[in-house]
């Protein structure tokens, strides 16, 4: 095989967890509830690397920096 695509790269259950560093069951009941991107294939559950990144972006609590504050003018 040649270079592998990350961008269209298919996670197991397994590869997912060790991936977010969580446990599988916690993935596989994400997987069902539907808080995950996932799919079945074959009765078992398969992961987009390229979804997986977009859903931790989406679901980061990081926020952009905020603006600074401007000073309000006093009124005479």
């Amino acid at each position: 095989m040649g270079t592998t695509n990350l961008e269209g790269e298919i996670l197991t259950l397994d590869e997912v967890a060790a991936f977010l560093k969580a446990g599988k069951r916690t993935v596989y009941r994400f997987a069902q509830s539907g808080e995950i991107p996932a799919f079945k294939l074959g009765g078992t559950w398969r992961f987009r690397r390229s979804e997986l990144e977009h859903w931790i972006d989406q679901n980061s609590n990081q926020r952009p920096p905020a603006k600074p504050a401007t000073a309000k003018k006093g009124r005479r």
